[in-house]
């Protein structure tokens, strides 16, 4: 299995992202370099696509998998592809706050410790649908992590197509996200661009 060893801040720096984006609120301690060099239609396309990857924590070969995916949907192509990104498990979790990153909630995921409609489900990548129930499983729910957020004061915030229920550790999908409640600074029409030359 592929795995992008590149460290986050690192890379942040490089695509112009604020580390809080991925879920880490840790400053830089060094600036993001601003250059005046003028970047072609091309290397812009192709850093929204870097940029994308690199939030969803995907690879060139699965992120393919779901612009291919999104193109057979109806409506708009760039909007379906985030969509579907919104969609993987290991992002529904993390935007439950059942997970402080993306990439915590994917280690998550793979360790098991979550049920999509009562069964094990331990494949980030899987696409919740509406209606699903994700929660945490009840043999995890003694981890120390699960039982500190469960009494943690801080009510755990989520989009608007979600439902977070923090007394029970479990969340729905209460329907597919819209463009305008994905938050992720990325310019999907340009990734869109870059795949269809």
């Amino acid at each position: 299995m592929a795995i992008d060893r590149v460290p986050a801040l690192k890379r942040c720096r490089a695509l112009g992202l604020e580390p809080a984006v991925i879920g880490r609120s840790k400053e830089s301690k060094r600036q993001l370099r601003r250059t005046n060099r003028k970047v072609s239609e091309y290397g812009t396309q192709l850093k929204e696509k870097q940029k994308a990857k690199f939030i969803y924590g995907v690879l060139e070969k699965q992120f393919r998998g779901y612009y291919d995916k999104a193109k057979k949907m109806q409506g708009v192509t760039g909007e379906n592809l985030l969509g579907l990104l919104e969609r993987r498990l290991d992002n529904v979790v993390y935007r439950l706050g059942l997970a402080n990153t993306r990439r915590q909630a994917r280690q998550l995921v793979r360790h098991g410790h979550f049920t999509v409609n009562g069964k094990r489900v331990d494949i980030p990548s899987a696409l919740v649908n509406a209606g699903d129930v994700i929660a945490v499983a009840e043999k995890s729910q003694s981890n120390a992590f699960f039982k500190e957020l469960k009494e943690s004061s801080n009510a755990l915030s989520a989009p608007a197509w979600l439902q977070a229920d923090q007394a029970n550790l479990t969340g729905t999908v209460t329907r597919f996200p819209n463009r305008d409640e994905i938050d992720v600074p990325v310019n999907e029409q340009a990734i869109v661009e870059l795949y269809s030359k």
